[in-house]
């Protein structure tokens, strides 16, 4: 079973510091990987005693003033809450606390069972809390004997009453292996001068009952990517803990098939993918923990007996550009790439550790400020510099050097970048990316980012599990996410997930057909039976295309996106259903706030500015939302009904999770825009340009020469746009086909650029990865090959350009780039 409900909040309260201790002398008789280092003999001690100072820094934090914001508020917190658990500490033989009792589950309820594993970890992640607060200066608690005292207590009342070598494990696994052992393990670091050996001998065989080193035997089931890293780190600082070299040997080894590409599963991908859960884009979350935790032990083992040498370490080293920085966009992590995180928000008012996308993001960004001190010189001065970028383009109000959920070491980290004057702050970069083998891609420009999700039979349509993520049905059908630069930053944080209509996601075509809560089965079961979703592009522009069959539906469509300098054109085919309840592509859903009259204009002319309206808006040529972009909708034939409303919704977090939100209702006001497909469509269309950060001028001028910007056909299988004055021209063929001068004899995308020198390049990819073969043909003149990939076995020139691919399915649907000389 994959892990517990709140699984991931729970890195925000471990640390992540950059080290400044030396190297460590390996003691007389060591051999790492075996038995040399014993728990007796001056030599081994000061190694251990050395590595476990390491872990305390690496938990606590170092080079920060407690007196100075934000760490005297966080610090203050941090005794307050500290105190309030100490205080409310009440043992009996089922809990530690009231609210967390671990009583023994009703046999065959799953629910129950795991509520208690969950109680135990809540148990031992409160004692972690006190020791924190305890070792922490300026906490009002510091050093206090009584506090110290309550939290061994509180480890001895645990392992007396249920977290020992004797008991069955119940519920979830995560809580026994992950949770539990490294609360216990780091607040035994943290108290370690204060214990006996006879505690922690018999804490560390509840650890090896419950995660003996079968745990890491075989790279399968739970013991994959950042859940491995876990196992790790518990069988690490379990080994600095008793001094025994063995498990300490083992941690290191066992991160060894983390750190190669994959290319299915779980784990990094060559292309920038990062998956967990077999089928779920996990950048965010499970990437983040992935991240921080290996980061944490590079550091932890350097210039020790058991430092984690292996090459394939510069796979995660290369993953910082490749694969984490294109998702973070001015400190938070999108959420397209964060499976069920995003069921746990943050609201005002709710209790710290709840997360969104942009205490995700800023969780990240220490992640690669602490991984930059094992990384070379020059790597780490871009990271850092990216770093302090994100930092200094954060909505004020959302600044992550400010950010009170983060620990104590994630700020120091984040404070160390920004008051370091010999970095220098990243500007927004702009290119354009696709993540094969997680099917999404990401768009970005100085003034706004976007980001699109898609689904096919490797990646499921949402994840939820735990309770948590229960309405996320339709994110993977197609939506179009969407940031800009001095704007927009709240958008999909604060309320959106729980007040948000989960049948009306920008950018989706979906059934309005009711689902249940969940519907399709937990942790990624649900995915369509169809393997075209994808795209190419040169690294400025893309062309992506999804064939899309909705969730327990009948809905079948041909979707694709065209992601250029200052829009994202948006073309729909094949719209296709008869489940007998109405069929939309939502155009836009923007979340305007909690009272927000953000002026929306048709044509030039103001609608109402308050909820409830809503019109039909036949022969609107385009559109726009003051403080958010433009919409410019072409002619089409057969299109579609566009519609309009403007609505405040309420909804709560528990709506959407069970197991952790709270059922505190609140409003939030949204302004929709979709096409009304009817009820049983066929072979129906759309066409739409998106203008993020557009004004109303500017989207009128667009409107009104878009025959001499834009030129653009859908038909049923084939997609495609050119676009004059850049030299661009793509095409989505969902079947073999000709799009002007493009041609393919099967599914594919293909983008071709023309340049200013006389060199075109050409941008060839297969989104269904199914292809072994590939004619691709563009109908002008060409004089030459400049360089191709291997793929390509055939190309001749002249009056046109022929392709011939070969084994293109090897490729895993990455770009195939050929430049060529024009004619």
């Amino acid at each position: 079973m994959p892990m517990s409900c709140s699984r991931r909040g729970l890195l925000l309260a471990s640390g992540g510091a950059a080290l400044s201790l030396g190297p460590i002398g390996a003691p007389a008789g060591a051999a790492p990987g075996g038995r040399g280092v014993k728990a007796t003999g001056g030599g081994a001690d000061d190694v251990f005693a050395t590595v476990r100072a390491r872990w305390r820094t690496l938990l606590l934090g170092e080079g920060f003033r407690p007196t100075a914001e934000p760490f005297r508020a966080k610090l203050a917190g941090l005794g307050a809450t500290a105190a309030r658990h100490a205080a409310r500490m009440a043992p009996t033989g089922t809990s530690l606390w009231p609210d967390a009792v671990w009583a023994a589950p009703v046999p065959g309820s799953e629910s129950d069972a795991s509520a208690a594993s969950a109680a135990i970890r809540t148990s031992f992640r409160r004692l972690y809390t006190m020791a924190e607060a305890f070792a922490q200066p300026g906490t009002g608690v510091t050093g206090d004997d009584a506090l110290a005292d309550a939290v061994i207590a509180g480890l001895d009342h645990l392992y007396a009453r249920v977290y020992h070598e004797h008991q069955a494990p119940f519920g979830n696994w995560y809580d026994w292996q992950i949770g539990s052992p490294q609360a216990l393990l780091d607040t035994a670091v943290l108290l370690y001068d204060r214990l006996t050996a006879d505690r922690i001998a018999a804490w560390c065989r509840a650890v090896d009952t419950f995660v003996p080193d079968t745990a890491v035997a075989r790279y399968t089931g739970t013991s994959t990517g950042a859940n491995r890293v876990d196992l790790c780190r518990v069988l690490a600082v379990r080994g600095v803990l008793e001094k025994r070299d063995d498990k300490v040997a083992l941690a290191a080894r066992a991160v060894a098939p983390v750190l190669p590409y994959v290319t299915e599963g779980d784990g990094l991908y060559a292309d920038g993918s990062i998956v967990q859960h077999t089928y779920v884009p996990y950048t965010g979350t499970y990437g983040a923990v992935l991240l921080d935790g290996l980061a944490k032990l590079f550091a932890l083992l350097a210039d020790s007996p058991w430092q984690i040498t292996d090459p394939n370490r510069a796979n995660v080293f290369h993953a910082v550009e490749a694969a984490f920085a294109p998702f973070l966009h001015n400190g938070l992590c999108m959420d397209g790439v964060s499976g069920r995180a995003v069921a746990r928000g943050q609201v005002p008012g709710s209790p710290l550790g709840q997360t969104d996308d942009h205490t995700r993001g800023h969780v990240l960004m220490a992640a690669i400020v602490a991984l930059g001190r094992s990384a070379d010189a020059e790597a780490n001065r871009r990271w850092r510099s990216l770093v302090k970028g994100w930092i200094r383009r954060a909505t004020p109000s959302r600044s992550p050097v400010t950010d009170q959920r983060l620990s104590v070491a994630h700020l120091a980290l984040l404070h160390e970048v920004l008051d370091d004057g010999r970095v220098t702050a990243a500007e927004q970069p702009c290119d354009s990316r696709v993540f094969p083998a997680m099917d999404r891609a990401v768009h970005r420009r100085p003034g706004w980012v976007a980001s699109v999700s898609m689904c096919s039979r490797r990646i499921a349509y949402y994840e939820h599990g735990n309770g948590e993520n229960l309405h996320g049905w339709h994110t993977g059908a197609g939506m179009l996410y969407w940031w800009g630069r001095d704007f927009a930053d709240e958008q999909y944080s604060d309320r959106f997930w729980p007040t948000v209509d989960p049948y009306r996601l920008p950018g989706t075509t979906v059934s309005a057909k009711r689902l249940a809560d969940g519907e399709g089965g937990p942790w990624g079961a649900a995915r369509p039976d169809t393997d075209f979703a994808g795209g190419t592009g040169d690294g400025t522009f893309t062309v992506l295309g999804q064939h899309l069959k909705g969730l327990s539906s009948t809905l079948e469509a041909h979707k694709s996106w065209f992601l250029l300098d200052d829009a994202v054109v948006c073309l729909g085919s094949a719209v296709t259903a008869r489940d007998g309840t109405a069929i939309e592509t939502v155009v836009e859903n923007r979340h305007l706030g909690a009272e927000g009259t953000n002026t929306f204009t048709v044509d030039g002319r103001a609608q109402p500015s308050a909820p409830p309206w809503s019109a039909t808006l036949s022969g609107a040529r385009w559109a726009h939302l003051a403080g958010h972009g433009g919409y410019v909708f072409p002619a089409f034939p057969g299109s579609a009904t566009l519609r309009a409303r403007r609505e405040e919704r309420t909804g709560a977090w528990h709506d959407i999770n069970t197991a952790t939100g709270s059922p505190t209702r609140f409003s939030s006001r949204f302004l929709t825009l979709w096409f009304d497909h009817g009820t049983a469509p066929v072979d129906e269309g759309y066409a739409y340009v998106l203008l993020p950060g557009a004004s109303a001028r500017r989207t009128a001028a667009w409107a009104a020469t878009l025959r001499h910007r834009l030129r653009y056909v859908a038909a049923r299988d084939v997609h495609g746009i050119r676009v004059p004055h850049l030299g661009l021209t793509a095409a989505v063929f969902f079947a073999a086909g000709r799009c002007g001068r493009l041609t393919a004899d099967g599914p594919a995308c293909v983008l071709v650029r023309e340049r200013r020198d006389g060199t075109a390049v050409v941008c060839v990819g297969d989104p269904t990865r199914t292809r072994t073969d590939l004619t691709v043909t563009w109908h002008r003149p060409v004089r030459g090959i400049v360089s191709r990939p291997g793929t390509v076995v055939t190309a001749s020139t002249g009056a046109a350009l022929r392709l011939i691919f070969a084994g293109l399915s090897r490729a895993a649907g990455v770009t195939q780039r050929i430049t060529v000389r024009l004619g």
